[in-house]
């Protein structure tokens, strides 16, 4: 059985390919003062250039991935 991993909070999981990578799947967000969700600033399916370190690694169904925070990722991009 694969398994399916949902970040926490405002965690973005990661396919890295270089310094770019393919967002497997987002937290739902972080909590503001007022209780209410702000959403991650990208979805799934979407790719995204990387810092050059940081992340953690997280090996699921022996392959790699990454955990970011949104505010981590340095934007998303397009063809």
């Amino acid at each position: 059985m694969a398994k399916r991993l949902i970040p926490t909070l405002n965690r973005v999981l990661v396919e890295k390919i270089l310094n770019s990578g393919k967002v497997i799947s987002v937290g739902p967000g972080l909590r503001s003062n007022e209780g209410k969700t702000i959403p991650t600033s990208v979805k799934e399916g979407d790719t995204v250039l990387l810092p050059e370190y940081g992340g953690t690694q997280v090996k699921l169904d022996d392959k790699d991935y990454y955990l970011y925070r949104d505010e981590d990722i340095l934007g998303t991009l397009h063809e």
